[in-house]
């Protein structure tokens, strides 16, 4: 390989140097969008106020979105360039606020650190490998003649700004990350949780098994948790929205477009000699695949089109879930398991199974003789989801339906009425409409059905209107008047990213806050569309009121009180027992006291099977006396007696063994929430401004 070569092939190693901890860090490393433009004008947003252009923005995402197109091997979805803008700014945002605090911290990288790097007894190993033999022996001498060489300048200086990156990173790694360190008792806590398994049997006395009538609650002890808890309740400043939501969605003429511009691609693709894959390569907006199905993996619409078709066929354009979709039917082969189509007429079970049955059979003569089985099962099932489509229960295959109705149907013949089949539910006229053993080896092309920019813009053109009419005269009037439907959200506080029913939108939350009742929003852009919003309420920082948590607190003192009658209940089960190895003894007690055994393996990360996270049971048991019942153990669920029947044994060594392996996985752990939350507290702190509703549409 050529010096020049070589050193082309350096580049990606230093991309992948650091790792997963400082990717928002590192995010467009080649890019020189950080060089900030100082201007007042198309300023999309700030940060500490440091200004950050339009411009910028635009240039950064770009970059980002190239960076992703390399990557993947595809452009980002219009339909994701929301989310992906969000991504960006995030990351752009992250950058300034960690540059900031580099400089903070007085963190540099001096040309003396980079050289060492480079020309040091141990160049990085990414470099090393490159003028690496096949014997491992490294060309020291090749290595800095490449390095030295003048055609590969250019090239030097970008290893030299990314060792650099890599080196502040480091640094900056260090000054966070100096005190964090892992005890040993984190150690064997680690070990243990992944080693020591325990198998236990049990009794609980479920709180949920004493009724509610049994346990008084007084309003004192309500009002004696309420004065005690008092800081449970306190409350932020919040607002509440009114809003009107203009949703993206695709119009009629949207969707007739996309299926207009497939039947014009089948067409074309009928008379010409290319293949079915060329053109799902060029039109579909999925990746082209050749795939072998079943009837039930298949779109309802498409089911029936394709179970007719022949090989060869191309069936379409077929509405889905995924768009239109044009489909080639390849091959049908025979599959494995045979499914069937049924429609039912169902007479729920009264109580009275004779007549459940008399009425059931004068259902079923009206239609051997001829009834339309449809028309019957609209007026008499009592299934009112298949009822409404005429008893169609559309395809199944084994194991979907109750087992008495699967085998009168798939021992039937297709066309053939069964008498009423009796199950859980009650008395089953089955039609069976459909029979077939056939996998399907199919092409398809898919196009989505979107938005498309003469919607969008009659969208936010008709969101414009609305905005500037309410402004001028009333937001909940207008709206009436104009048929919209005006809704209002729960409250929120001011560090809240995303508003329910509305999605994330910085710009509306500062907006919420920023103003007074009755102020009416100009548009913006949310996920889902265009909003104006008006603020609706101002909820002012305090405590709730007691009228307000009462029955909470209420129900809280209730399930204590009922757990600690549990706690009780299960005393005297443990005296009935006393040293006798029959669990069985508790019904005699308590008849609804539950006796099982855990059966699975559990460990103490308070998982247990069968009962969800229980902290005491797993903490109980990791230390228990096996075989000997315990005391009553109080849990969230209510009060057991635990016998623990095995338990792995610790194992000094290879805990010893395991110790540096374990040691790295909990402080990269903890370096990674560490980092983690230094960012939110970052953003928490810093003045950020998001104009980029005003520049998206």
């Amino acid at each position: 390989m050529g010096m020049m070569a070589r050193m082309r092939n350096l580049a990606p190693w230093f991309i992948l140097g650091v790792g997963g901890l400082f990717v928002l860090f590192m995010v467009i490393t080649d890019s020189k969008v950080l060089d900030f433009i100082q201007t007042t004008r198309h300023n999309i947003g700030s940060v500490n106020g440091e200004v950050i252009t339009d411009k910028e923005f635009s240039d950064f995402l770009e970059a980002a979105r190239r960076n992703q197109q390399a990557a993947t091997g595809r452009d980002i979805d219009e339909s994701q360039m929301d989310f992906f803008r969000d991504q960006v700014w995030d990351a752009m945002v992250t950058r300034k606020l960690i540059d900031e605090k580099i400089k903070e911290f007085g963190i540099v990288v001096s040309d003396d650190e980079i050289r060492n790097q480079l020309l040091g007894p141990n160049p990085p190993a990414g470099l090393k490998q490159q003028f690496t033999d096949s014997t491992g022996t490294f060309n020291r001498q090749l290595y800095e003649s490449a390095l030295r060489d003048p055609r590969n300048k250019q090239i030097v200086i970008q290893l030299e700004d990314q060792i650099r990156e890599q080196l502040v990173q480091q640094k900056l790694q260090d000054y966070l990350f100096a005190s964090i360190n892992v005890s040993n008792q984190e150690l064997l806590d680690q070990f243990i949780q992944q080693n020591i398994k325990m198998k236990a049997d049990y009794i609980l006395v479920d709180a949920n098994t004493i009724p509610d009538s049994t346990i008084n609650v007084t309003k004192d002890e309500i009002k004696n948790y309420y004065d005690k808890h008092l800081d449970d309740y306190k409350i932020q400043a919040q607002r509440r929205l009114k809003y009107v939501m203009f949703r993206k969605v695709a119009s009629k003429d949207d969707s007739t477009a996309v299926f207009n511009n497939l039947i014009a691609i089948v067409n074309k693709l009928k008379n010409d000699t290319s293949s079915f894959k060329t053109y799902a390569q060029i039109y579909s907006e999925q990746p082209y695949s050749k795939d072998t199905v079943s009837i039930l993996t298949l779109p309802e619409s498409a089911r029936d089109l394709l179970l007719t078709a022949r090989v060869g066929d191309i069936v379409g354009p077929v509405k889905t879930f995924d768009g239109y979709t044009v489909y080639k039917l390849v091959d049908k082969i025979k599959s494995k398991n045979e499914v069937v189509k049924a429609s039912h007429i169902l007479i729920k079970s009264t109580g009275n199974d004779q007549n459940d049955l008399k009425r059931a059979n004068e259902i079923y003569q009206e239609a051997v003789k001829g009834t339309d089985f449809a028309s019957l099962a609209k007026a008499n099932s009592q299934d009112p989801g298949s009822a409404l489509k005429g008893g169609d229960l559309g395809w199944f295959g084994k194991g979907q339906m109750v087992k008495p109705f699967e085998e009168a149907v798939y021992s039937g013949k297709v066309g053939q009425i069964l008498k009423p089949v009796k199950t859980q539910f009650g008395y089953h006229i089955i039609k069976i409409t459909g029979k077939n053993d056939n996998d399907f080896v199919i092409e398809k092309i898919v196009n989505k059905i979107q938005p498309s920019g003469t919607t969008l813009d009659k969208l936010y053109n008709d969101a414009n209107d609305f905005a500037y009419i309410a402004k001028e005269n009333s937001f909940e009037s207008e709206a009436k008047l104009m048929n919209y439907s005006v809704i209002e959200t729960p409250p929120f506080t001011e560090d809240a990213t995303a508003i329910a029913g509305i999605g994330q939108s910085v710009a509306l939350v500062k907006f919420a806050f920023d103003e007074g009742v009755g102020k009416i929003s100009d548009v913006v852009k949310v996920p889902a569309g265009y909003v104006v919003a008006m603020v609706s309420d101002i909820i002012k920082p305090g405590f709730k009121k007691l009228e307000d948590v009462e029955i909470a607190i209420k129900n809280t003192l209730l399930r204590q009180k009922k757990i600690d009658k549990a706690m009780q209940i299960a005393s005297t089960i443990r005296s009935k027992i006393g040293e006798s190895t029959d669990l069985s003894i508790a019904s005699q007690v308590y008849p609804q006291a539950k006796i099982a055994s855990t059966e699975t393996e559990f460990n103490s990360n308070g998982v247990i099977p069968g009962l969800g996270r229980e902290y005491a049971f797993s903490e109980y048991s990791l230390n228990a006396e096996l075989n000997k019942l315990s005391q009553p153990i109080r849990g969230v669920r209510g009060a057991f007696l635990i016998r623990v029947t095995s338990r792995t044994e610790f194992d000094q060594r290879a805990f010893q063994a395991a110790k540096e392996s374990l040691r790295n996985q909990i402080l990269q752990r903890k370096k990674n929430y560490y980092f983690s939350q230094w960012i939110q507290d970052l953003k928490k702190e810093a003045d950020i401004v998001d104009n980029r509703y005003l520049f998206y549409r």
